[in-house]
């Protein structure tokens, strides 16, 4: 079975800034890890994460859930220009598609 901790959102990514690799973690914006290696920064900061949900945890205080556990309706409202709207109708009309399924194809 998984540790929770293992359920968060990590990446690894070069820092010019630093000249290392720095370990993130989505659920915790305002911690990192910087190593020589992507492999020893995951580990660093996997490490941090469990360090700061025992303290949070024996603090009393929230531990954020885990992206990947919250539950998404897969509705989102998004504001645009009456033109963008517009054209985005025009655009699947000539395609055949709802505005939906078009804008839908493009996000990812």
């Amino acid at each position: 079975m998984a540790r929770k901790i293992d359920r968060y959102t990590y990446r690894v990514t070069w820092s010019e800034e630093d000249q290392e690799y720095v370990g993130l973690c989505t659920e915790f914006p305002g911690i990192s890890w910087l190593e020589k290696s992507q492999e020893t920064a995951l580990l660093g900061i996997r490490k941090l994460v469990a360090e700061t949900v025992a303290d949070l945890k024996r603090n009393k205080e929230t531990v954020p859930e885990a992206i990947s556990m919250r539950p998404y309706s897969g509705k989102f409202m998004v504001r645009v220009p009456p033109e963008v709207h517009r054209m985005l109708a025009i655009k699947a009309a000539e395609s055949g598609v709802s505005i939906n399924r078009l804008v839908s194809s493009k996000l990812c």
